[in-house]
């Protein structure tokens, strides 16, 4: 976003996304604890910014980091995983998810229809077919797992990179279920998606 700082401690409205995620994820009441995943030298700010929550050292990859937050989640039955880039998510979607876990879903992730044309296109950016998205879907956070289904996915694939936990699930044979994702869980990656957050987080300053 050619700023200077994590994407979790960028400020919205005056709050960082971290707690806007971390506020959200109280807010759905159905988390009991929240762990926050952070590089070594900005645990002492994340634990100023999100007292509520216990904040570990992550790892080198996004994977690195879950795992390390599953090593202190206990003895919990039903696990989410959330990214701190998309600290509009509703709380009521979240509450979706967890019900879906709850109702007996190993696996569960938000998603929206894919509404733009996708193109399949080589190296040299020549397209080489148009893809048919009636079936596709585009994931959101937070996803929500049996603790034991994702623990096993993890187990199976040591060592394995995955930007979806979902996917990692589908690797060790799990099904996966979807629920309906919302816009306002949009993530924020670049300058513009900052923008775009800033004007819809008016409406809840």
């Amino acid at each position: 976003m050619g700023l200077n700082i994590p994407k979790a401690f960028v400020e919205l409205q005056g709050r960082s996304l971290l707690t806007w995620a971390v506020d959200g994820l109280f807010a759905s009441g159905t988390v009991d604890e929240v762990v926050v995943m952070v590089p070594q030298d900005m645990v002492d700010g994340a634990r100023s910014l999100v007292p509520r929550a216990r904040v570990v050292v992550g790892g080198a990859e996004r994977t690195d980091s879950v795992r390390a937050g599953l090593a202190v989640a206990g003895a919990a039955d039903t696990v989410l995983v959330h990214d701190a880039a998309r600290p509009l998510t509703p709380p009521a979607m979240i509450v979706r998810v967890v019900d879906a876990v709850r109702a007996g879903a190993s696996a569960v992730i938000p998603v929206l229809p894919v509404v733009d044309t996708v193109k399949r296109v080589d190296a040299d950016g020549a397209v080489l077919g148009t893809v048919d998205r009636a079936d596709l879907r585009a994931v959101q956070t937070p996803q929500g797992f049996a603790a034991a289904a994702l623990l096993a996915a993890y187990e199976a694939a040591p060592g394995a990179l995955a930007t979806d936990d979902a996917g990692l699930v589908e690797r060790a044979g799990g099904s996966v279920v979807t629920v309906a994702g919302d816009p306002l869980a949009m993530k924020i990656t670049t300058a513009f998606d900052l923008r775009v957050a800033q004007a819809l987080a008016e409406e809840f300053a």
